[in-house]
């Protein structure tokens, strides 16, 4: 019976299998270009690398007591998922979308944005953001400001 793909949250249910998963998975060098699966009946199939990397992904994720969504990259989000996603409030998310930072479509009332948008969207802020702090960081350094070494605030006279 084939099953459709859909969106689909994996909680970490067994701790113990998965840290020793998280363990096998961390020791497979990233150079490995496939990877073996064996079946209980012994059916063998090759994981491609792209797979193996996913697998460690979500092995490292549910290992640190995370919860993991799956979801096919041509899935269309509501505002208030991709503002969850994005980890802002719904009217500001609508805001970025009336700016045209992210393009939607309305295919009835409701604006949709493709995953694949808001994803592209969330690299680009972390990005910038990554960028905005190595500027700081190198003024700070310019002005001098990490010669100073300052007292141990915890440290009783």
């Amino acid at each position: 019976m084939a099953e459709t793909l859909d969106e689909r949250t994996l909680l970490p249910e067994h701790p113990d299998q998965i840290a020793e998963l998280r363990r096998f998975l961390d020791s497979v060098p990233a150079t490995v270009e496939a990877a073996i699966l064996r079946s209980a009946d012994g059916e063998v199939v090759a994981l491609p690398a792209e797979v193996v990397e996913a697998l460690r992904l979500v092995a490292r994720a549910l290992s640190e007591g995370k919860a993991v969504t799956v979801a096919p990259l041509h899935t269309t989000l509501t505002t208030q998922e991709a503002a969850e996603l994005l980890g802002m409030s719904r009217p500001t998310f609508v805001k970025l979308l009336d700016s045209g930072a992210i393009p939607f479509t309305r295919p009835g009332r409701h604006r949709r944005v493709r995953l694949t948008d808001v994803l592209a969207y969330r690299e680009y802020r972390r990005a910038e953001r990554s960028a905005g702090l190595s500027e700081l960081t190198r003024i700070s350094e310019d002005m001098g400001l990490y010669d100073d070494i300052a007292p141990n605030p915890l440290r009783r006279n």
